[in-house]
């Protein structure tokens, strides 16, 4: 029988290319032998491969362990950060880098993620995300509920980049917008923010798609949110994006609990 070359296997692009010769080798000497038995080894070959491919798909996504809590200034992102490893308020201010910590999750499996809470700073937001992204298994974009209204565009604005930048990554991390704040009387519902920003994202998408492209011919052409042709929905996406209400703050002030079950439900799905 035709002897095995001892060769390094690169990406999962080169698989077929590296046992080639030996497969084809083998596939003659066996149909000189029994073609029941070469029909029997091509089968148990294809079952192997796909396992080794699995095994490697796997543990990609299980290297991924980051959770981004991403959002404008004064969203609520850092007492959410410290509710989620602490249960505990603490007066936080705005921060102009990352904090990480390992968050252990509330599943029956035991596992941890890594939150880190970037800085929602407007000459800050984009440069953090960049250096985090590909890393990242999911990220949670923290909303004002309360300021809301006043901050429409400033937070389509962030969201849109970010869900460019998440659709373009590799392993699409899991998306959501947590609406925080809830706790306070004139803040607007998930439904009415989902509503908004699709009508915002919309209105952006129109807007950029009818700038002037560049003149590098060789620059890839920019992701397009939506189908075209349509009014933006979410559901259009190829990641899933989820909605939740929640309240770092809690209903009973400083010294109450957090409204985050929902939140620390979805991170137990995720992980």
């Amino acid at each position: 029988m035709a002897s095995v070359d001892s060769r390094r296997v690169g990406n999962g692009g080169g698989v077929g290319g590296t046992f080639q010769p030996y497969l084809d080798s083998l596939r003659q000497e066996l149909q000189q032998r029994d073609p029941t038995l070469l029909s029997v080894v091509v089968a148990l070959l294809a079952v192997l491969l796909t396992l080794v491919f699995c095994k490697f798909i796997r543990s990609r996504r299980s290297s991924q362990r980051a959770v981004l809590l991403v959002g404008l200034c004064d969203s609520g992102k850092t007492l959410l950060f410290v509710r989620l490893l602490t249960g505990l308020y603490r007066d936080t201010q705005t921060s102009i880098t990352d904090s990480s910590a390992v968050y252990k999750v509330n599943n029956t499996r035991g596992t941890s993620l890594t939150l880190i809470d970037l800085p929602g700073h407007e000459s800050l937001r984009l440069q953090f995300l960049e250096r985090f992204k590909a890393s990242a298994r999911a990220v949670v974009f923290v909303v004002d509920s309360a300021a809301f209204q006043r901050e429409v565009k400033d937070v389509a604005e962030f969201l849109y980049q970010v869900l460019i930048d998440s659709m373009g990554l590799k392993n699409t991390p899991s998306f959501l917008i947590a609406c925080n704040k809830q706790d306070i009387t004139m803040a607007k519902s998930a439904k009415l923010i989902q509503q908004q920003l699709e009508k915002e994202l919309n209105t952006l998408r129109v807007t950029r798609s009818a700038a002037p492209s560049t003149l590098d011919s060789s620059s890839a052409a920019p992701a397009q949110l939506g189908k075209k042709g349509k009014e933006f929905e979410f559901s259009q996406l190829p990641l899933k994006v989820e909605f939740l209400e929640c309240s770092a703050k809690g209903g009973r002030g400083d010294a109450g609990s957090a409204d985050i079950q929902d939140l620390e439900k979805w991170l137990a799905k995720i992980a």
